[in-house]
């Protein structure tokens, strides 16, 4: 209609989702250099930095390298979504959409994996926590670890307490000069609430005596296995491990989605922009055969049977950011 302005509304980057990108991503980049550092600083504390030859000499899993790894991983991460969100750059948030979404597809596969061969996944969980019985005195970490794993699940060794008969120092062999011999480790133990002092030594000798009869084995220890105890675990908090997971998976999702969204926005802005630029330079930039008869001397004009006005005064335009001069062509 006329007497009204009819307004277009150009593609533009949205604020909101890009700096929630920005802001959630800064955040997992700190955690996840927080993660990392303190486990290069446990490496140093524990020499491996100066002889990374140590990493490999380890029979079990040495804690630092959950750290080590996933703070890695938290690093990259948040550095492609923060830097990529801030400067909408692509690539970085393509990078940040694949490698968020190899992740969620690797767990999503792991999860599958471990509901359909459940079996063999329980005899993974025992091989594994049985090498890690062997180490149990080579790293301070791995023991903490495998203490704490222990007391948690009120639990013993992967099937029971004769799975630390693999430990040098805590099996039956005649051989063994160990103190620890035919013992297991204070974790094993049933604590008794009385104790305010927690005792290291009580499971020294203890399988020895539960041989001989001299102890009630359930009540002095944990006979049940790591493996068992860890199951049971499981399906008594289905529900929360469930939702944990679900949650995880929800916010990776929401991240490549936010990611690829942001990607879209600044592609049709660049879009936008380039027909900008194709559609100036065509009516503005183009001569036409006036533009030309006009700009040309009396000597060209003649050549091409026109005659040959006086020059135009020189004048200028409105564009992009101010004036501009009106372009000339000078190679007519």
């Amino acid at each position: 209609m006329p007497g009204k302005h009819q307004h277009f509304q150009e593609p533009e980057v949205g604020c909101c989702g890009k700096y929630f990108l920005f802001g959630f991503n800064i955040v997992f980049w700190v955690l996840g250099a927080l993660f990392l550092a303190i486990g290069l600083w446990a490496w140093g504390e524990k020499g491996v930095l100066s002889n990374i030859s140590a990493l490999t000499d380890l029979g079990g899993l040495d804690p630092v390298w959950l750290f080590v790894v996933v703070g890695g991983v938290m690093s990259v991460l948040g550095f492609a979504g923060c830097i990529g969100a801030l400067r909408e750059n692509t690539f970085l948030l393509k990078f940040f959409s694949v490698f968020l979404g190899l992740i969620f597809f690797l767990e999503l596969a792991t999860g599958i994996l471990a509901f359909v061969f459940k079996d063999w996944i329980r005899d993974q969980l025992n091989l594994f926590i049985n090498n890690n019985v062997k180490a149990y005195r080579d790293d301070i970490d791995l023991q903490n670890l495998i203490d704490f794993a222990q007391e948690y699940w009120s639990c013993c060794g992967a099937r029971g307490p004769n799975d630390w008969n693999l430990n040098i120092y805590f099996n039956c062999t005649d051989l063994n000069p160990s103190r620890e011999r035919c013992g297991v480790p204070f974790s094993c133990c049933v604590r008794d609430p009385a104790e305010d002092v927690l005792n290291t030594q009580c499971g020294y000798d203890v399988r020895l005596k539960l041989v001989r009869g001299e102890l009630e084995q359930q009540g002095f220890i944990h006979t049940k296995g790591c493996v068992g105890q860890f199951e049971k675990w499981l399906q008594d908090n289905l529900i929360v491990v469930a939702g944990v997971f679900m949650g995880i998976a929800l916010l990776q999702i929401f991240g490549i989605c936010l990611a690829q969204n942001l990607v879209s926005d600044i592609k049709a802005v660049k879009a936008n922009w380039s027909k900008w630029n194709d559609d100036f330079e065509n009516h503005w930039l183009t001569p036409t055969i006036s533009e030309v008869l006009s700009t040309a001397g009396p000597q060209q004009n003649s050549l091409i049977g026109a005659p040959g006005p006086a020059p135009p005064s020189r004048h200028v335009f409105f564009g992009l950011g101010g004036l501009y001069p009106e372009p000339t062509f000078k190679n007519w």
